[in-house]
């Protein structure tokens, strides 16, 4: 098969799998098909849909609440939970300027996926819940909102988006990838954000999500083509190679790691034991002295020798061997009533002087030659003493602990006057008649100890130490009292907190006006700090810049306070927060942004072709604007040309688009303005005058519940900048001033990011490609690379623009 033929046939597959052959029912949530918002619903009631015969429901009122039943919803979210491809698609016509909500899958204020579409600001939102359970909100500038059937689908596949609408590709981008770790206890509401807020009007029908990233298609079965276009044999041409490219680096990668698995097959890792300078290997066993030990892994293992007793024949006794812990029979010899074994030696000192010596060999004793002279000694006469195993003498104190002993660890050689004996060190019991084999002493367990109240034993070799109990400090080696910390100030209580003493420790109590376990408190304020604002001290807010008000429930008009100085070019526009200067009507920015408007540059509107001058009259262009000037001679009527209409001098009309303004024709020139509301006036358009309308139906209620906004007035809650219109109330992304910088960092209860110089506290890097790290084994590393540190499980590395950056993950520990 050509690849021609192979692109072909696998086009066809897999549009075919999705459309033509339908969806697998696991996965799809088919809503208004599990769940039908029937009489028992107010507010939504079943009318004709987009095809004949279909069903839809029909939106509207202000008092509903369309939530899916609990058991329902969770066979519906369970198809959901834990995926990152998905596709949600809808059928619906939405009433002028609406702003509600199509679709809401949330858990208290955490949104796991929400639709939404803004009739007042001309958008599509879609919400969701991102890695660290940040909601992410995605805006596309597009108008659903306008009374005509529409079908719209948002596609998500990993970090990819893309929104359909009318079978139309409308909008692709990169996004944070979804995390849909939906609890149990999710809701999901259909036309609506809860039973206050977000309420949609209009009809909605096929309220779909299919677990697939291509799920457009079985809304548009037009996309449905049997054979690839050249576009699309192109683009499939180009995948393919890609592909190849991924598969012979992949190849290359797993061979080695083949290579490198099957010399790890001929390894056995194993815990040993390193002993006095010996090393025993697993299950490996030995004796140590009047012990036997064995490696177990990784730690040594002793037991006690039990010697057993021993009955000796005739002509033998026991006797200690070199190196062996118990006794053995050994031949024996008699020597002046005296019984020795084997080695033994004696010697006959005669009164003449002469010497004789003699050793126990085969049951006899035997002579042994004199080997010469004996030395000189230094110490008078008096002072030498006659030794039992040797001819000849050696001086009081002579050290014969220095000629050889049998002292093992643990056990002292000391030196009598006419030979060495062993003797256990202190802490150390003889595990044999000679003391030349000693065992530490467990004073803890046979309570041999000191220690008194408030301590633990614990046993160390040849001792053992008291160590004080928690919460005490030491008197003595033997006792501790209780330890006041509150006093000395050794606690991990708040500044904002009471230190109370308590036996063995302490405990911590949050001052009146702060809240917290006592090792944390916050200072608590009446209501909470709107707008970013944080709580200082009790009922003291401090504000983020922008704000001001004992709750930073205020927005400084930066504007009218004149704090800002723009461009004569530009005009100050106040924004909650923050302001900014735009440029002016007939001006633009050159490119070149400039936070004071000197980037203003005027338009050539006769250049543009922006003018409105009628034929009889010359465009000038002045700064700022425009002239529509009569040539000299000429007799010019002063119309004006609007939306290609005639329109004459001195005419005024309402836009065909915008009923709130008003336009003029004066001179050749259009002149239009938003109409002037005049509360006082009866006869006031309330819809273009909304802060006029006294009805308490076009009233709108704050996200808490608490407070009350009348039409037309402005809010900020959670980083969304709010608006009431007749009723509704409809939110959209705070606007941030531009942080153009390497490094920012959006601080805690904050909603715009600022710029830090530290890039390893900084949540969001301009990446330069160009810029890389070398890791601790001299590993190349790009900018944005994360990699797991070389001999942990926990310690997760990044680069950040040539900077390494390191944490360790807690929950990992």
């Amino acid at each position: 098969m050509g690849l021609l033929q192979f692109l072909v046939a696998f086009g066809a597959l897999f549009v075919s799998s999705v459309a033509g052959l339908g969806v697998d029912p696991s996965l799809l949530i088919n809503v208004f098909k599990d769940f039908s918002p029937g009489a028992d619903f107010k507010g939504v009631s079943q009318v004709q849909g987009f095809h004949d015969e279909s069903r839809a429901y029909l939106f509207q009122g202000s008092s509903r609440s369309v939530r899916v039943p609990e058991e329902t919803a969770q066979r519906m979210l369970q198809k959901l939970r834990g995926k990152s491809e998905f596709t949600v698609a809808v059928t619906l016509k939405q009433e002028l300027l609406n702003s509600g909500v199509i679709l809401s899958i949330h858990h208290a204020e955490q949104r796991f996926l929400e639709l939404e579409s803004s009739g007042q600001k001309s958008e599509v939102r879609l919400h969701f819940q991102a890695k660290g359970q940040q909601t992410h909100t995605e805006i596309f500038p597009y108008t659903l909102a306008d009374n005509q059937w529409h079908k719209l689908s948002v596609a998500i596949s990993a970090s990819h988006v893309t929104l359909y609408v009318d079978c139309n590709r409308i909008y692709e981008r990169v996004v944070s990838v979804p995390v849909m770790d939906i609890p149990e206890d999710t809701s999901l509401w259909i036309g609506q954000r809860n039973s206050a807020h977000g309420l949609f009007k209009g009809v909605m029908q096929d309220v779909q999500i299919l677990v697939m990233p291509q799920g457009y298609i079985t809304q548009c079965p037009d996309l449905n083509r049997t054979c690839p276009t050249c576009n699309d044999f192109h683009g499939l041409v180009q995948k393919i190679m890609e592909l190849q490219d991924i598969l012979a680096k992949t190849s290359s990668k797993l061979s080695l790691a083949e290579e490198r698995m099957n010399g790890l097959d001929n390894c056995y890792c194993e815990r040993t034991c390193s002993v006095k300078g010996v090393t025993y290997r697993e299950d490996q066993a030995w004796t140590d002295g009047c012990k036997n030990c064995t490696c177990s892994n990784g730690t040594v293992q002793c037991e006690t020798i039990v010697c057993p007793p021993l009955e000796c024949p005739d002509g033998s006794v026991p006797a200690y061997v070199a190196g062996e812990c118990c006794k053995n029979c050994q031949p024996m010899c008699l020597f002046t009533g005296q019984e020795l074994v084997e080695g033994d030696r004696r010697a006959v000192h005669h009164p003449s002087g002469l010497c004789l010596l003699y050793e126990c060999k085969g049951h006899t004793m035997h002579k042994v030659q004199n080997s010469g002279d004996c030395p000189e000694l230094n110490c008078p006469e008096a002072e030498q003493v006659t030794v039992t195993d040797r001819c000849c003498k050696v001086c009081r104190g002579h050290d014969f602990c220095a000629e050889g002993n049998t002292c093992m660890e643990h056990s002292d050689c000391l030196n009598l006057e006419a030979g060495a004996s062993c003797s256990c060190k202190e802490g150390f019991r003889p595990l044999r008649s000679d003391n030349a084999y000693c065992e530490d002493i467990d004073e803890c367990a046979e309570g041999k100890h000191y220690c008194r109240e408030n301590t633990m034993c614990v046993n160390t070799p040849g001792s053992f130490m008291c160590i004080c109990h928690t919460g005490y400090i030491r008197i003595d080696d033997y006792s501790c009292t209780e330890h006041d910390e509150c006093v000395s100030e050794q606690h991990n209580c708040d500044e904002n907190a009471l230190c109370f003493n308590t036996v063995g420790g302490h405990s911590c109590s949050c001052k009146p006006g702060y809240t917290g376990n006592g090792t944390i408190c916050r200072a608590l304020c009446d209501g909470l700090c709107l707008n970013g604002g944080s709580c200082v001290s009790p009922n003291t807010c401090m504000c983020t810049q922008g704000f001001t008000g004992k709750r930073c429930e205020t927005d400084i008009d930066e504007c009218s306070e004149g704090f800002v100085e723009c461009d004569s070019r530009a005009t100050c526009v106040n924004l909650p927060g923050w302001y900014h200067c735009e440029c002016r009507d007939g001006y633009h920015d050159n490119g070149m942004f400039s936070a004071n408007g000197e980037s203003c540059e005027d338009i050539d509107e006769c250049k543009a072709g922006r003018s409105t001058c009628a034929n009889d009259t010359v465009c000038f262009n002045l700064d700022g604007g425009y002239d529509c000037r009569c040539p000299h001679g000429h007799n010019c009527t002063g119309d004006c040309i609007h939306d290609n209409k005639v329109k004459h001098n001195g005419q005024i009309w309402v836009l065909d688009n915008d009923r709130c303004s008003v336009c003029s024709c004066q001179m050749g020139q259009v002149m239009c303005r938003r109409m002037v509301c005049d509360c006082e006036n009866p006869t006031v358009d309330l819809f273009c005058c909304p802060e006029c309308d006294p009805r308490l139906s076009s009233q709108c209620l704050h996200q808490n519940g608490l407070l009350t906004y009348a039409s037309g007035d402005t809010w900020t809650e959670n980083c969304q900048q709010c608006q009431c219109l007749q009723g509704e109330v409809d939110c959209w992304p705070l606007s941030c001033p531009p942080a153009d910088c390497d490094f920012t960092l959006v601080p805690e209860g904050e909603c715009c990011a600022h710029c830090v110089s530290d890039p390893c506290q900084a949540h969001s890097v301009r990446n330069d490609i160009t810029k890389t790290c070398e890791d601790e084994h001299g590993i190349t590393r790009f900018s944005g690379s994360s990699w797991l540190k070389h001999g942990t499980e926990c310690t997760l590395c990044q680069c950040k623009n040539g900077h390494i950056c390191c944490s360790v993950d807690p929950m990992c520990l």
